[in-house]
């Protein structure tokens, strides 16, 4: 007559047969999800600039920030135009991972400045997801080009003498001036940011909606030297003010 199982090895299948039943329900989630969640929400899909803002995005932007080629494949899927610079010094300041854009984006003017491949991602980005909707929506209207105070300038922060170096001494900075709106108006940060009509409201959700991909974010209301111009920069430091 066959012995019956030892109380333990019954256990121990049962568990073995919960786990292989644990095992074959998140195989089959995880394929539910790939298959029908928004890729914008997983991160291990691509960061693509023609998705929409998701769950996943923030962390599959900074990653793709840290990787000069993934940043290039990004643009270039996303229909950004632009050419490579060289890696070079300008005074004493190096200038690397740097390229200019050319098309794909609301021009810059001056048209095409130097600047980093971040740089150039978080703009990208911005352009299409914040600042054109706002404009949009707010203006109904469209920008034309977006004007700066450049991008580039091998100095200290504020131009001080001493300290550490801006953002902008490697080309990590932008500085935006204006928006010149196709039906021929242009709004400027300095007269028109504070108001309190539809001009104002447009140029402070720009400056907020900034905030997602840029990772510092200066405008008038963070101080004085900003008065007339945002801030955006990809450095180490968080803010948005």
């Amino acid at each position: 007559m066959k012995r019956p199982a030892p109380p333990e090895a019954l256990a121990f299948g049962g568990l073995w047969a919960s786990l292989l039943d644990f095992a074959l329900v998140a195989v089959a989630l995880v394929w539910a999800i790939d298959a029908f969640a928004p890729p914008q929400d997983l991160p291990w899909k691509p960061l693509r600039l023609s998705q929409p803002p998701g769950l996943a995005t923030a962390a599959k932007f900074e990653r793709a920030a840290q990787d000069p080629e993934l940043c290039r494949e990004i643009l270039e899927e996303g229909g950004v135009d632009f050419t490579e610079e060289p890696d070079r010094r300008a005074g004493d300041c190096p200038l690397t991972n740097t390229l200019r854009l050319r098309g794909g984006v609301t021009p810059l003017s001056p048209a095409a400045p130097v600047m980093t491949c971040p740089l150039a991602l978080a703009y990208a980005f911005w352009d299409r997801h914040v600042l054109e909707p706002v404009v949009e929506r707010t203006l109904e209207t469209q920008v034309a080009r977006v004007e700066h105070y450049g991008v580039f300038a091998c100095r200290n922060i504020y131009g001080r003498a001493e300290g550490r170096r801006s953002e902008h001494a490697g080309a990590n900075a932008l500085d935006v001036a204006a928006l010149a709106l196709q039906d021929g108006r242009r709004i400027s940060v300095v007269g028109d940011f504070r108001d309190e009509d539809e001009t104002g409201a447009a140029l402070r959700a720009a400056r907020s909606g900034a905030c997602d991909y840029f990772r510092a974010v200066l405008s008038p209301d963070y101080n004085a030297a900003h008065a007339d111009h945002l801030h955006l920069d990809f450095g180490r430091y968080g803010v948005c003010r």
